[in-house]
């Protein structure tokens, strides 16, 4: 059983000391002190395998309802759009479950819905549409309940720095489980309907084999605990030094509600995580049908974020975990704001240059992501009152993947207007939700 560090003042004491002695140091998190700050090495590899199946699957979806399933591609993907959106409802059940002190059995539970959603894959028939999409829906809200719960597991176990850099470190190895798992995935499609099937029955045992790691941890915080030290005044971080500024907590003081400033924090959140969508659907828009340039251009973008955001996440977030979070993120905000004014002023270079442009602002995109990233969460789990993390946690992620849920069909309906009001109207969003961070 795991519960919050201890109130004894002694220990606040020297936790105090130690906070004061390092903040003049630049940080440096060891690879065993990360693995422990993550959950422990069986939860590392649990994530590492969840996430290379996740990687195996995810990106070929829609071609197995196409493919296997023999759906159109219009239903297939509508299919999955209202699974996602229907996988979001969830999200305030998982918040309350964390909040009664469940940690890895949610992360377990995430991974073990997955594995139904698989199996309803592989038992639909061709044709049968309702199996399809109630597969999907178990899948989205596998995936959907997964960041939450995995924040709530970090911050149960590790606080300050550590807990950053364990966040970072949680999103560099998913992003390269799943570039690996996109790439096997990619080598077999040659095999067909035959391969597609193969790659469900390999996923679903990945989540099987990743929730059982998960669930042997056995990480649990008793909320009774969380609740006394909170009312005893002892708290995990330290906000006005390392965390959000000196702006202090969020709630009402019973912390069943958000503060109006976490309100606007999750608002803006919807708007930042237009970012995470714009490598895989607004460039190769752009690419592709106002630039004329080789499919090779996307190819290459994609990878390129995918390393840069594995190779990056850690140290630049180790790096800036030293400034106050709401001051990190704003500037997230602003790197994303300057990085699609770049792209409105390489689209402008024509079907020459233009290609070459967008690929080298990509780059700066791609910075603007992983600072984002590396900031929003951890912002997240400092302003939380510790009794209400997990329903913050769930309102978090519940923005995410509404901005996710909704920056496809927002690019796709600006793009034909023109690079100034796509790229113009992104900038002009993500500079207010910035201001709305900070303010």
């Amino acid at each position: 059983m795991a519960t919050p560090p201890s109130a004894d003042s002694s220990a606040t004491s020297t936790a105090t000391a130690t906070r004061t002695s390092t903040a003049t140091r630049k940080p440096k998190i060891r690879p065993t002190a990360l693995i422990r700050a993550s959950g422990g090495p069986r939860y590392a590899v649990a994530l590492a395998v969840d996430a290379l199946g996740t990687g195996l699957l995810r990106p070929f979806l829609l071609l197995y309802g196409v493919m296997v399933l023999r759906l159109s591609a219009p239903v297939t993907g509508t299919a999955m759009t209202v699974a996602v959106v229907a996988g979001l409802v969830c999200m305030p059940a998982v918040g309350r479950w964390l909040d009664r002190g469940a940690r890895s059995t949610v992360v377990a539970a995430s991974m073990l819905v997955r594995v139904l959603g698989v199996a309803l894959l592989l038992a639909a028939p061709a044709g049968h549409l309702w199996l399809f999409a109630t597969a999907a829906l178990f899948l989205g809200i596998g995936n959907q309940a997964w960041p939450a719960a995995h924040a709530a597991v970090v911050a149960t176990v590790a606080h300050g720095r550590e807990r950053d850099a364990a966040l970072a470190a949680g999103r560099a190895l998913r992003n390269a489980g799943l570039g690996a798992g996109a790439l096997i995935a990619t080598v077999c499609l040659a095999g067909g309907a035959t391969a597609l099937r193969a790659l469900a029955v390999a996923t679903g045992l990945a989540y099987l084999v990743a929730a059982v790691l998960a669930w042997t941890v056995r990480l649990y915080a008793d909320p009774a605990t969380l609740t006394r030290n909170e009312a005893e005044g002892h708290h995990s971080d330290n906000g006005s030094k390392s965390g959000d500024g000196g702006k202090g907590g969020v709630g009402d003081g019973g912390g069943a509600e958000p503060a109006p400033r976490m309100r606007a924090l999750l608002t803006a959140n919807v708007i930042y995580a237009f970012c995470l969508n714009v490598p895989e659907i607004a460039l190769p828009l752009i690419l592709v049908t106002q630039l004329h340039a080789s499919p090779v251009w996307s190819a290459a973008i994609f990878v390129t974020n995918t390393v840069l955001v594995v190779t990056l996440q850690v140290p630049v977030t180790v790096a800036l975990s030293r400034f106050p979070r709401r001051n990190v993120l704003a500037a997230a905000g602003v790197v994303l704001a300057v990085s699609y004014l770049g792209f409105l002023a390489a689209v402008s270079l024509g079907d020459g240059w233009g290609a070459p442009a967008v690929a080298a602002v990509a780059v700066v995109c791609t910075l603007g992501e992983i600072v984002y990233a590396g900031t929003a969460t951890a912002l997240v789990t400092t302003l939380a009152p510790a009794h209400a993390l997990g329903r913050v946690l769930a309102r978090f992620e519940l923005s995410t993947g509404l901005g996710l849920a909704v920056s496809p069909v927002v690019i796709t309906t600006l793009a034909p207007y023109g690079a100034t009001a796509l790229w113009g109207s992104l900038a002009a969003a993500t500079l207010a939700a910035a201001t709305a961070v900070v303010y």
